[in-house]
């Protein structure tokens, strides 16, 4: 028996060591805050969700529920237990992977809204007591006065332009008045469990969804008065949930953004402009804070959506290439995003993207390709093909990748390669590429030792503001991820950034010694709990 449990031991050992948090020695520190916050797992995953099935038991209608469940029907139990309080204290390191105009609460960019009269709303139909759910209301910013002063009358044109605090102030006491409008705007902008886990049973579906959300969202954030506002809200609440560097994509799809004069006439240096500016307050805030050390800085991967033709790909990458020029220390990567499934694959932009290398060597500048590639359930589809044009063309980084265990060899390469998986599990699961966190294909990449990144992706959307919630749910769906690994996904989120050398270098030290606060404070408040012997 001892032989076969050595055997055991040996067998276990072998299959975890590609793992990266196998890679560094651990402090006794780190070592007794990783027990001590297994043993508040293991703790709750009792008192917390096995009770709270218990409640549900014979009820065939109610949810299952357990550890690393659907996040918008577990979302208010997750915030009530000790384990996601003890982890939104944790330092994060970077957000790698973020669609900026999908980062700030939806009640809030409604908020910014309604502080700018000019915002005007109106429907392509009536709106009735059954269509409200589906109706997708318009936003644009206008100087010229309106007539019409409620969605909800009788008389209502559709087309029409209303005032947004008219439209807000009038809306009818059937719809519920001025906080149905609201409630009606924030699901609009978000995406909720019936839509998630219900109404959208397919990935096709949920997407239709969630680019509508975009549809309702684009007009309000590229309103300059709101971006900027926008901009330091997203900065701060980042913050505020231990994030300390960011990459943002920023869609440049749109050519201009609306100006005060309601023209879409703001050109994109200009957006970058607003950016450093707020930036720069938002830095200085901090250090009046004495809080300077929490934050290193944000940068911008230029994307556009993948519905461009290839010709028409050119003017976008030309233009990254003068942002970059004139902003070489914001500009720091390219990338495609959209459906991945329904869009056009990277194999028909490789014509425009090695021109766009070329370009970049006869100008001695670098902009790494930074590409979304295998968000998608598919094996062997133009989706998921897309992981093999990724590296081939050389991506620093792949975004979800949530198809890449499917293939061995790239496995091996973005290991040998240090190519990180921008991993953003709350996004693949809402979008119905898997059912629930156990079941999501993250462990296989840990466990090959690809050097993984968690990340929010379109927080706004989904409701999971920071990377608190994400962090919580990949470390209650394993048994083998605990608070170490937690601590080697935060560090390698700053090492496979894009940032400079001595930059990194500098976002490390810091990170590091946030760290070492974050266990010596588990320690003081759970160290005893960790000292006991975990199951």
């Amino acid at each position: 028996m001892e032989q076969y449990l050595q055997n055991r031991s040996s067998l276990i050992d072998q299959d975890l060591s590609f793992r990266r948090d196998r890679t560094k020695a651990n402090t006794v520190s780190e070592l007794s805050a990783d027990r001590a916050v297994r043993q508040i797992r293991a703790t709750e995953a009792d008192s917390v969700w096995l009770a709270n099935e218990s409640a549900y038991y014979g009820d065939d209608t109610s949810p299952c529920i357990f550890p690393g469940m659907q996040f918008l029907t577990a979302k208010s139990l997750i915030m009530q237990t000790k384990l996601f309080k003890l982890l939104v204290k944790m330092p994060k390191g970077a957000l790698l992977h973020a669609h900026l105009d999908a980062t700030v609460n939806a009640r809030l960019l409604l908020k910014f809204a309604l502080e700018h009269p000019c915002i005007h709303i109106r429907l392509s139909r009536p709106l009735t007591i059954t269509s409200i759910t589906t109706a997708i209301p318009e936003f644009r910013p206008l100087t010229a006065a309106s007539s019409a002063l409620s969605l909800t009358s009788d008389g209502y044109v559709p087309g029409e332009w209303v005032p947004i605090v008219k439209a807000r102030d009038s809306f009818h006491e059937n719809f519920g008045g001025p906080e149905g409008f609201d409630k009606w705007i924030v699901d609009a902008l978000m995406i909720n469990p019936s839509e998630a886990y219900e109404q959208y049973n397919t990935t096709n579906k949920i997407w239709r969804k969630f680019q509508s959300t975009f549809a309702v969202s684009s007009v309000l954030i590229r309103y300059k008065p709101i971006w900027r506002k926008y901009i330091y809200e997203f900065l701060s609440s980042s913050v505020d949930d231990g994030i300390s560097y960011i990459e943002a994509r920023i869609n440049f799809h749109y050519k201009h953004m609306f100006g005060e004069d309601g023209e879409e006439s703001v050109p994109h240096r200009e957006w970058l402009i607003d950016l450093e500016e707020v930036t720069e307050q938002f830095r200085q805030t901090l250090k009046q804070q004495g809080r300077g050390n929490e934050f290193v800085g944000i940068k911008v991967i230029y994307t556009t959506v993948r519905h461009a033709t290839p010709e028409g790909l050119e003017w976008y990458t030309e233009d990254c290439i003068q942002l970059k020029q004139e902003f070489p220390h914001l500009i720091i990567g390219f990338d495609l995003v959209g459906h991945e499934d329904s869009l056009k694959p990277l194999i028909d932009y490789i014509d425009p993207l090695l021109k766009f290398r070329k370009r970049q060597e006869e100008l001695g500048i670098d902009i790494p390709f930074v590409f979304h590639a295998g968000e998608t359930t598919g094996d062997g589809t133009k989706a998921d093909m897309n992981l093999y044009d990724a590296i081939l063309l050389g991506t620093k980084r792949i975004g979800h990748g949530f198809s890449l265990y499917k293939h061995p060899k790239l496995l091996q390469i973005c290991r040998e390669r240090g190519i990180a998986v921008e991993a953003c599990p709350i996004s693949n699961e809402i979008l119905r590429l898997t059912s629930s966190m156990p079941m999501h294909p993250l462990p296989a990449l840990l466990n090959q030792g690809v050097p993984v990144a968690l990340c929010s992706d379109d927080p706004a959307v989904f409701g999971n503001m920071g990377l608190t919630f994400d962090y919580f749910q990949v470390l209650v769906a394993s048994e083998t991820t605990g608070l170490l690994t937690l601590g080697q996904i935060a560090r390698d989120s700053l090492q496979h950034s894009l940032l400079e050398p001595a930059e990194k270098e500098h976002a490390l030290q810091l990170w590091e010694s946030r760290w070492n606060f974050f266990i010596r404070s588990i320690v003081e408040d759970h160290g005893s709990v960790g000292d006991q012997q975990v199951n």
